[in-house]
């Protein structure tokens, strides 16, 4: 009887064997694998939640942010139906032509789009990212093997289950998904560099910071998502405080919520106030060095001594800064705030601090919001709008399998595009390169 570590290595190996047969499927028998993946999922929606809440029994004593993005139910079925729909009608990621040349006559270049292989990919507490990964995986043609957290093994193993008999019961070969449950097998999976083309992992910067430093395969993704807003003089201040809100509170266990806010020196006295008022009545904890502590006070004595006034001095504050300062990934109802000189400082701070991943300016200057979308070094540069729209969903990718802050193939949130790569297909008739060294022929670039 073999044993669970080489169970998932023969079973790597053996996807590795299957997957070009998988790349090779046609663009319609891998829609109609994810329209019954959509169906059997709504068939088997009480099945799926009757688990969920079962593990939700089983998680009380985890972090709040890890319990929200734990839970699933109609809501987030709801979300990953509507995007295997939008999957569905998006075309072929592969087989895509990117360049077609002629090096000479009767020497023709190809570079085609195709699957990237086998995709290990291993999340945290999220039973909405196995079936959004899944369904990538499957319209883009490739296998992969999926890992989820403990807190979500009954979640997921249902999950796993429905959506891979959709798979081959609609003619996709059987093997092409595989689901690891052993906590063992991820040490194992890290090994397998032989068959697995890209590791994507999706959860805290500790467990993602492992994942890099234990393994010889490629790895997308990214470890941290300190995401930055700044306020400049010129921007929209009663539309500031609404997209400050969204950013901090909409979902703040996301990696796209705000962690830091940049505020303009010279606005600061008269929009600080107001924006620590909001934040308090959402539930904010604000932190900040002595600097700000101070322009709040100041601005708030300023204001004079109306029963109003002093009503907002008692309830609002600012806190000290915690050990890591601006480097700070909260994920809670709580974010840092610093005053800068303008938009040059604040891009040097995010550049500085920020963890590359979205980061945006408020501001109405055109200028201004031009060296802000040029200067920050960031998978995502907005304006005038919330961190949170930094999603595969929102982008139109129908999902995503993650977020990524890297500069190579894939980056910002993954769709489709960065599950594909790309080949060269060189057609000729009997030529040798020998005949080009020696003069005999000579090449004749021209793009077809």
């Amino acid at each position: 009887m073999r044993g669970v570590t080489m169970g998932i290595r023969e079973d790597v190996h053996q996807m590795k064997m299957l997957s070009p047969t998988v790349a090779a499927s046609s663009i319609e028998l891998r829609n109609r694998a994810l329209e019954a993946v959509a169906a059997a999922l709504r068939e088997h929606a009480a099945e799926i939640f009757d688990a969920n809440a079962r593990d939700l029994e089983e998680a009380k004593d985890v972090a709040p942010a890890v319990l929200k993005r734990l839970t699933f139910r109609e809501d987030k079925l709801e979300d990953v139906l509507a995007g295997i729909r939008q999957l569905i009608d998006l075309p072929d990621p592969t087989g895509v032509h990117l360049l077609d040349r002629q090096l000479d006559r009767g020497l023709e270049l190809h570079r085609i789009t195709v699957p990237i292989g086998v995709i290990g990919v291993i999340f945290e507490a999220r039973p909405d990212a196995l079936v959004q990964i899944s369904a990538l995986c499957i319209k883009s043609g490739n296998c992969a093997i999926l890992k989820g957290g403990r807190e979500t093994a009954k979640s997921n193993r249902i999950l796993f289950e429905i959506i891979n008999q959709a798979v081959t019961g609609a003619g996709l070969p059987a093997g092409m998904l595989r689901q690891a449950e052993v906590h063992t097998e991820i040490d194992e999976l890290l090994t397998c560099e032989r068959d697995v083309d890209l590791l994507i992992p999706r959860g805290s910067n500790a467990f993602v910071r492992y994942i890099m430093d234990h393994t010889k395969i490629p790895v997308m993704g990214h470890a941290d998502g300190i995401c930055h807003i700044y306020v400049d003089r010129d921007a929209d201040q009663s539309r500031a405080i609404p997209i400050l809100l969204d950013a901090k509170t909409q979902y703040t266990a996301a990696c796209n919520a705000v962690e830091t806010i940049l505020l303009d020196r010279a606005i600061a006295a008269d929009f600080l106030p107001r924006f620590a008022f909001a934040m308090k009545e959402a539930g904010v904890v604000l932190r900040g060095d002595q600097e700000v502590q101070d322009c709040l006070k100041n601005a708030l004595r300023e204001q004079g001594e109306t029963s109003r006034a002093k009503e907002k001095q008692s309830a609002i504050e600012i806190r000290d800064l915690t050990e890591t300062g601006y480097a700070t990934e909260y994920l809670t109802l709580c974010a840092s705030v610093k005053l800068v000189d303008g938009v040059k400082e604040a891009c040097a701070h995010i550049n500085r601090f920020g963890s590359h991943h979205t980061d945006c300016i408020l501001t109405e200057n055109d200028l201004t919001a031009d060296y802000f979308l040029q200067m920050v070094d960031s998978a995502g540069v907005y304006r005038n709008c919330s961190t949170r729209f930094a999603d595969g969903f929102r982008y139109g990718f129908g999902a995503e399998v993650g977020i990524s802050t890297s500069k190579l193939h894939a980056r910002g949130p993954v769709g489709l595009e960065g599950l594909v790569t790309y080949k060269y297909q060189l057609i000729g008739h009997g030529q040798i390169v020998g005949d080009y060294a020696s003069g005999k022929s000579h090449f004749h670039f021209e793009d077809l």
